[in-house]
């Protein structure tokens, strides 16, 4: 592999104009398709194969008018003595609703008196509108004029809110400001490690190029599919992340080279066909995680995957082709120091030090120091990330809903008003599908016998038509209350007493039910979903460092690092630790948000891996001596990974800052694991590992050697060839250092 990815860089960096115009070329092409497609992302999620999916499909075909989505508009008198039964309130609530009924794509309204929906004080009431449309497909416009509506209503000091499936305002708008907070701090980050304005600004503007190709390309493809808005997000961070990290890996050893003696046309190719094989593995592993979310049968997830792996994909052809054009651009500059206030020359004598001698950086002192004490940090470690992981215990699954919106957002305080008012049930209605029902006689048998069930509120039939009857059932807890779960599987198992003699066949659905199933087949994809992604990376990994022992502690570190990161989640959101901190609302844990994760920390920790222990490998192999492997190794690759690490973290914190609460969540748990995968696992307990096991660590058989080929991750024979000077001249090689 070292081979053909030299041939490559000195392709791209000889040929670096034309390389320059087809990446500028297809960015640009990309913006013109994306924008003449008009593709959008949402947040509607069919669930394929659960019950809440076959009675919305039910729905669609029988009672389409039912089957859009639906809005709840909230009516509140919370100052004074007022209540929304004053008949001058209750004139101007029914006027606005009666003007609802005229707007496109409204099949039905109900206004709170007819619906019987005001609170036992008088003060809360609730509206509900009927959409003939799926929630992404309502029109803004449709929106706007729900909200103009009841401005004559909020004029008379009655406060409106909304919530459901659709409002206005509802569609998540992706801000600009944490990639751009990400992007500033990254910079800083290169400037320090590099202390040059081109090296430290090279990486970003080739992960910049990457990603506003591939956010372009999701967005034209969302004009065909349904894609996610959290699904641009984490192509948005891994592919800023890793298009840095694989830049700068790149550019590290580039640089060295150049501070060694080597001209740029000698260093680049070289530097490719070392670290660069490093890159191509770490980026696989990234992508063969994320690509696995596809055994999850969840189609949103498995779109998220997907756009995630294009993302990674495209930083990785970024790395192996724009990054070497971009540095025969530079030529020397990447090693001219930049004087800056705060550093001064520091920046500059620690690289060339490091350069000339890797075994006086910090890097190195801290390799030196975890090899010396290798049992009591190791035992350390673990203990560590095990008191983080205990959080963990207490996980409790769910999907977002206006309990863990903001304090200030039209959801947060309609899911307030209406628990307030009605209970937390009335915030997540299940809709009970009964086909086969012939007579009102069978609807209210079916009606009567939901409601004796435990957990109920309320039970009111909704319509029917054509043997088909709906009926709202109304619980007694919230929608992501346990006890929620425990009614829908309730009804469900008694399925056969709730119908009785009226022949019908019931299907239980809607929003609540619908999350309720999408926790459900996520918890028994996970152990598919984990044999089949680390079954996979365990494969690539050993095949890169030919041993079986070096996958395994990968691995094991993975899910210590993992577990750790669920924990701090859990803290964070579930216990309400980040609530002062962050302003984070204490709410469930997003119920795909474990298998998110384990894709994206897998892949990520596996990059660290590979770039730690293929240094490692790289003395070993040229010293044979195993512990002096482990901290000459780490003490190289101990800076860039550090800055690589501070990076990715510094990308997935500033999502933290958004008002969304997946997002946040998103941020913070990939941040969590980065952070601690990074400086516990891969700079500390795993030097520590290879230091106690020592030479045996890479020991294969030899039928290993014999029929695995070798793909040369190291750049082992490569540099033979450069000494025998079949690629280049043999003074590359020596002035390599």
């Amino acid at each position: 592999m070292s081979n053909y990815l030299y041939r490559l860089a000195r392709f791209a960096f000889r040929r670096r104009r034309l390389v320059l115009a087809v990446w500028l070329a297809a960015a640009i092409a990309a913006i013109v398709i994306a924008q003449a497609s008009g593709g959008k992302t949402n947040d509607t999620f069919t669930i394929p194969g659960t019950e809440s999916q076959n009675a919305a499909n039910v729905l669609t075909s029988k009672l389409p008018a039912f089957s859009g989505g639906q809005s709840t508009i909230v009516f509140a008198t919370t100052n004074g003595s007022a209540k929304v039964t004053d008949p001058a309130i209750k004139a101007a609530i029914e006027t606005a609703m009666s003007k609802l009924r005229s707007i496109p794509q409204v099949s039905a309204v109900v206004n709170p008196f007819q619906g019987r929906r005001v609170s036992a004080s008088g003060k809360i009431a609730l509206g509900q509108v009927q959409w003939s449309a799926t929630a992404p497909d309502v029109t803004d416009a449709n929106l706007d004029a729900v909200k103009s509506a009841m401005k004559p209503v909020q004029a008379d000091g009655v406060e409106v809110e909304y919530n459901g499936s659709v409002y206005p305002g509802w569609r998540t708008v992706v801000s600009e400001a944490p990639e751009l907070i990400g992007l500033i701090i990254a910079f800083f980050i290169l400037m320090i490690t590099f202390g040059a304005f081109a090296a430290a600004g090279m990486p970003i503007l080739g992960a910049v190029i990457g990603v506003i190709t591939t956010l372009m390309g999701i967005t034209a493809v969302a004009s065909v599919l349904t894609i996610a808005s959290a699904s641009t997000t984490v192509a948005l961070m891994l592919g800023l992340s890793c298009g840095i990290d694989y830049g700068l890996f790149i550019l590290s050893r580039h640089r060295t080279n150049l501070l060694n003696g080597m001209t740029p046309d000698e260093s680049v190719p070289l530097a490719m066909g070392t670290a660069g094989s490093s890159v191509v593995f770490a980026a696989l592993t990234v992508i063969i995680a994320l690509c696995g979310l596809t055994v999850v049968g969840i189609p949103f997830l498995t779109v998220m995957g997907l756009a995630a792996a294009a993302s990674v994909t495209v930083a990785l052809l970024i790395a192996l082709t724009l990054v070497p054009a971009m540095l025969g651009f530079a030529g020397t500059k990447v090693a001219t120091f930049t004087r800056l206030p705060l550093l001064g020359a520091r920046a500059e004598r620690v690289a060339r030090r490091s350069a000339a001698d890797p075994e006086s950086s910090a890097g190195a002192g801290w390799a030196r120091f975890v090899v010396r004490y290798r049992v009591p940090v190791l035992i350390g470690g673990i203990a560590l990330l095990g008191v983080l992981a205990i959080p963990a215990l207490t996980i409790h699954l769910g999907l977002p809903s206006g309990a863990s919106q903001p304090a200030g957002n039209t959801q947060r305080k309609a899911y307030d008003l209406t628990t307030e008012g009605f209970g937390a049930g009335y915030n997540g209605a299940l809709l009970i599908v009964a086909q086969g029902v012939h007579s009102p006689s069978g609807t209210q048998q079916i009606v009567g016998a939901l409601a004796k069930m435990p957990d109920v509120a309320q039970v009111a039939p909704v319509t029917a038509q054509d043997g088909i009857s709906l009926i709202k059932l109304i619980p007694k807890s919230g929608p992501n209350d346990p006890a929620t779960a425990t009614l829908v599987h309730t009804l469900r198992d008694d399925r056969a007493a709730i119908e009785g003699q009226t022949g019908a066949h019931i299907l239980i659905g809607g929003t609540t039910a619908s999350n309720i199933d999408v926790s459900s087949k996520l918890s028994s994809a996970l152990p598919i979903f984990l044999i089949v992604v680390v079954g996979l990376a365990f494969i690539l990994l050993t095949f890169a460092f030919r041993t079986i022992l070096v996958p395994i502690k990968s691995i094991l570190g993975f899910l210590l690092s993992m577990s750790a990161a669920l924990g701090a989640q859990v803290a964070m959101f579930q216990w309400g630790w980040g609530e002062h901190l962050f302003g984070i609302t204490p709410s469930e844990t997003i119920s795909f948000l474990p298998i998110i994760m384990l894709a994206i920390i897998f892949g990520l920790s596996s990059d660290y891996e590979v770039f730690v222990v293929s240094r490692i490998k790289e003395e070993y192999t040229r010293n044979g001596d195993a512990r002096r492997a482990v901290q000459r190794g780490v003490g190289v690759s101990a800076r860039v990974v550090t800055a690589a690490a501070l990076i990715m973290f510094s990308i997935f914190v500033a999502f933290m800052f958004t008002s969304d609460p997946t997002i946040k969540a998103i941020g913070f748990s990939f941040a969590a694991g980065v952070f601690l995968d990074a400086f516990v696992v891969r700079l500390t307990l795993v030097p520590a590992v290879m230091a106690i096991i020592g030479s045996r660590l890479w020991y294969h058989p030899r039928w290993f050697t014999k029929y695995i080929p070798d793909p040369d991750i190291e750049g082992q024979r490569l540099k033979r060839k450069l000494t025998e000077g079949e690629l280049a001249p043999a003074g590359a090689l020596a002035r390599e250092g």
